[in-house]
């Protein structure tokens, strides 16, 4: 027998999960964010299509997030009764439903309905992918592996983004979904079965009421270290949106940059973001955990403030990759710190931490229009800059690495 993480697999599996394991995890980090990247980028074809604003179009986004908060909730209790491989098939399959629905949506109801689905796989996918990483990998190359699942989610953009782009100026968003996303979608749930260990979980407990589930939610939140990289995290995620919503419109309303030059900015800060996390591993063997979460964010924040007030091009690139670059690397150290802090409850843990992820995401959207609307860029840079200090300041000082004496 060959033990990994906290799971004994047999030599015949584990000589397969060696295999196929950890790029079944990435896959599926791949493949759940491609439909919200088709959404992003095409609002207005979709809005076109289904005769609504951008604004109005735009509401799929937040019902996407909220349903993500909410099952993300619902999973921190799944998670300690059922198998984590089959959470994540389960959340594959919702995937592929979701976009299968968007493509046969006849009007922008049915559009919602459909898109909102892919926000609950994606509160399946997303925390069931780090938490199988703690469970079957042991703790010197957990990092590193967490950072390769971060950068499978990150790569979809780079990927993605011009596939995308390609197909719909040729036949259509909705010739998009069926040539790209379900393509991707099927064969990373075809992965997934194949790929991760059909093993019962060393969380998996048989618990039939209510009382149970709640009880395992309160010992997580209970733990002072593992609430503060919730909170750290909240901060981090709004932090992020500074980038992910805004540098677009900020590039071509300040530099004018043209939109295809616009686009090459945003794949090279996507592939920044992703080198970033790859880095992972090798940062946190020598620094740990929660020093390099700390650094990383705070530096992040920080160059969100200065990029801002970039008097040149060049200096505003420079700067704007940076913070892409420490970002990436702040989530996945962020997301190995919060793996270790209750190992009994990892499930828990994780899909805690993804709501907190969600909810950070739509604060920072909203604070950003506020601060848009009544102090510019500027304004928006410094408010969700100033989160991500926040978000170094948590961590440093109410976390704990409980890998490290």
């Amino acid at each position: 027998m060959e033990t990994t993480g906290n799971a004994s697999i047999s030599g015949k599996e584990a000589a397969f999960n060696r295999r196929f394991f950890l790029f079944s995890l990435i896959m599926s980090n791949f493949a759940a964010g491609a439909l919200p990247l088709l959404v992003s980028l095409l609002l207005i074809d979709i809005g076109n299509t289904f005769n609504t604003s951008v604004g109005v179009t735009g509401q799929v986004n937040s019902t996407y997030s909220i349903a993500a908060v909410v099952f993300a909730l619902f999973m921190g209790a799944c998670s300690v009764r059922f198998n984590h491989k089959s959470l994540l098939l389960v959340g594959l399959i919702l995937i592929n439903v979701s976009a299968f629905g968007c493509y046969l949506a006849a009007n922008f109801p049915m559009m919602l309905v459909s898109y909102t689905l892919s926000g609950f796989g994606w509160a399946m996918i997303s925390p069931m992918a780090i938490t199988m990483v703690g469970e079957h990998f042991s703790l010197e190359k957990r990092a590193g592996a967490v950072g390769l699942v971060i950068a499978g989610g990150s790569l979809v953009y780079f990927i993605g983004a011009p596939v995308i782009a390609l197909i719909t100026n040729l036949s259509g968003w909705q010739f998009a979904i069926i040539a790209f996303i379900l393509p991707i979608s099927l064969a990373s749930l075809v992965l997934a079965g194949i790929g991760l260990p059909s093993i019962k979980n060393s969380q998996n407990k048989n618990l039939n009421n209510l009382s149970s589930y709640l009880k395992d939610f309160g010992v997580v939140l209970a733990n002072r270290s593992a609430f503060s990289c919730f909170t750290g995290d909240f901060f981090r995620s709004a932090s992020f949106m500074a980038i992910l919503l805004f540098v677009a419109s900020f590039s071509r309303e300040r530099f004018q940059h043209s939109r295809e030059l616009t686009s090459i900015l945003m794949l090279t800060g996507a592939l920044c973001y992703t080198i970033g996390s790859l880095t992972c591993g090798a940062i946190v063997s020598k620094l740990g955990r929660k020093n390099s979460t700390v650094l990383s964010i705070l530096l992040a924040g920080t160059l969100t403030i200065a990029y801002v007030f970039a008097p040149s091009q060049l200096l505003y690139v420079t700067l704007l990759f940076s913070a892409s670059w420490f970002f990436g690397a702040g989530t996945a150290s962020a997301n190995s710190l919060s793996l270790e802090q209750v190992p009994s409850l990892r499930g828990t843990t994780m899909s805690l931490d993804t709501a907190a992820i969600n909810l950070g995401a739509a604060f920072g959207t909203a604070v950003s229009g506020l601060a848009l609307a009544h102090s510019g860029y500027e304004g928006l840079n410094i408010a969700l800059g100033t989160m991500g200090i926040v978000s170094a300041f948590v961590f440093k000082f109410f976390s704990k690495d409980p890998t490290r004496k």
